[in-house]
């Protein structure tokens, strides 16, 4: 899911999206977004695999990640929920990226930025995340009524 047309369409910094109830798993290797400018909430979202990342962006993205449960891959190399794209650490650190109510598991782990409260969180907030801890069950019940709602 690449969210924003080019690192130098500047259009794109009015966007903003919301990436809600989601399961991203098996077979999927990036871009659960990968985000260019813009602000982007994440919320609510069942990441049970990913290759190289799950979240990544350029371009100064403001990532407001709430409420998600990031299962990390077995490789080592992959525990990363994020990476930000051609970017230096001198440069990434101001951007506005934060985790907040995440539940981590098999040593997934967020990197955020820009430790400051921003303003900026409120164009990347949408709507009230639900407890990480309800990830599960959520999921569960989805996958039982889609088998229920098959013909026979």
């Amino acid at each position: 899911m690449l969210l924003g047309h080019s690192d130098s369409y500047v259009k794109d910094k009015a966007m903003q999206v919301t990436i809600a109830f989601n399961h991203f798993g098996e077979g999927l290797i990036q871009r659960m977004p990968r985000c260019r400018h813009g602000f982007f909430h994440v919320v609510n979202n069942d990441y049970t695999h990913w290759e190289m990342y799950a979240i990544g962006g350029s371009a100064e993205p403001t990532i407001n990640s709430q409420g998600n449960r990031y299962l990390a891959p077995t490789n080592p190399f992959a525990k990363e929920v994020t990476k930000r794209v051609d970017s230096a650490k001198t440069v990434w650190k101001n951007w506005n990226w934060r985790s907040e109510g995440d539940l981590f598991q098999n040593g997934a782990f967020f990197t955020p930025s820009s430790t400051e409260a921003s303003s900026s969180y409120a164009k990347a907030s949408s709507l009230g995340a639900n407890p990480a801890s309800l990830i599960t069950a959520v999921a569960a019940a989805r996958c039982f009524d889609r088998e229920e709602e098959r013909p026979n």
